[in-house]
Order: structure tokens, then C-alpha cells, then sequence
């Protein structure tokens, strides 16, 4: 396991604010459980260079590390809660980013 925070960004679009709304009350409990922290989110966002892929909502939150991450999205608690986003939303992207290794 790397010692290394991992960074879960995500890129969507609001089409049931009501379903969308009963995950986000579940939302944070199992974050917080797997050790994540929420960092923000963005209606807004803006491209400063090439094409911009990005409409709908942008969220960033952080965990301690990789498996911390993985762990948290394959909890079966957070794949039955992730069913409202998924009717609630047009997802673009859940990605997951390393952060920077060690420099010796």
C-alpha cells in the first residue's frame, strides 16, 4: 500500500435533482468512513487552454491512499447509494489520480 494521499476526481451532469440529492445525504458518511475528505466542488469551472469537456459539475476529494480509494468505491454500501447518481446524472468521468512519488 503507498503512503501516497490519491485524488478522485469526477465530471457530471444533473438531470434528476432529486435523485441526485439522496446521494449526496449518503454521500459523506462512507467518504469519511474509507478515510476521504471532501475538497470541493465546481458548477462553474473554467478552461483556460483546449477543448473543454468539463460542463456539468466538477468534485474533487481526497484519501489517505490508493487503497483507501479503490476501497471506497467498491464498498457495496456506496455501489447501492452510487444507483441514485446514476439515475440522477450523466457521469463524464470518476477518475482517480496518484499523487506525485517520492523524489530521492
Amino acid at each position: 500500500m503507498s503512503d501516497q494521499p490519491a485524488y478522485v476526481v469526477a465530471n457530471f451532469i444533473v438531470h434528476d435533482a432529486a435523485k441526485y440529492r439522496i446521494y449526496e445525504k449518503g454521500f459523506f458518511p462512507i467518504l469519511k468512513k474509507h478515510g476521504g475528505e471532501f475538497i470541493t466542488f465546481d458548477d462553474n469551472s473554467v478552461t483556460f487552454e483546449g477543448s473543454d469537456p468539463r460542463e456539468g459539475r466538477i468534485v474533487m476529494f481526497k484519501f489517505p491512499n490508493e487503497d483507501a480509494a479503490t476501497a471506497w468505491y467498491n464498498d457495496p454500501d456506496y455501489q447501492a447509494l452510487s444507483e441514485h447518481r446514476r439515475a440522477g446524472t450523466d457521469l463524464k468521468f470518476l477518475t482517480m489520480v496518484h499523487s506525485i512519488p517520492p523524489r530521492d
